[in-house]
């Protein structure tokens, strides 16, 4: 029971850094904002200390004299598969102008990812030193792009809309 308590704990350490991403995303009305962050950066951490656990009960767990071995660096594989789809379906192309769209935000998604990864792994220094770094490059990008974040979020942004 207490090590899923401390797997809790992760999981809000890691929803709280998704959220400040995802925070960010939404002020600039991007199609992913904070629930979507939030939830990425969440699963992540979750799907680590499931492998992480699974390492611990696989190297105990023996049938017929053969000991199961485990790769958790398969979840690593398997996150980011998962997560780079989802970035996929906020990209969008122009038809107009042929340009394409919201790249950074599925780049977002994917750092979020890897900072659920992180806390995940116990490596919180590296996680919220990363959650700030994605935070400042995202908005010192916006900003040098001339656009005006919305903190208040209350125009009725689409972000995270099903």
């Amino acid at each position: 029971m207490e090590d899923q308590l401390a797997v809790l704990l992760k999981l809000l350490i890691a929803v709280a850094l998704g959220a400040a991403v995802g925070y960010e995303r939404a002020a600039y009305d991007k199609p992913a904002g904070l629930r979507t962050h939030a939830l990425t950066a969440l699963a992540s951490a979750l799907f680590v200390a499931l492998a992480l656990q699974s390492v611990e009960f696989f190297s105990t767990f023996q049938v017929a004299d053969v000991s199961y071995g485990t790769d958790p660096l398969r979840v690593f594989q398997a996150i980011v598969v998962g997560v780079s789809f989802l970035g996929a379906g906020t990209i969008l192309k122009q038809r107009s102008d042929e340009t394409v769209r919201h790249l950074s935000t599925a780049a977002s998604i994917l750092a979020t990812s890897a900072i659920g990864i992180a806390v995940g792994l116990e490596q919180y220094v590296l996680a919220v030193g990363a959650a700030i770094i994605v935070v400042i490059v995202n908005f010192a990008v916006g900003l040098l792009q001339g656009k005006e974040p919305n903190w208040g979020l209350s125009t009725g942004s689409s972000s995270d809309s099903e």
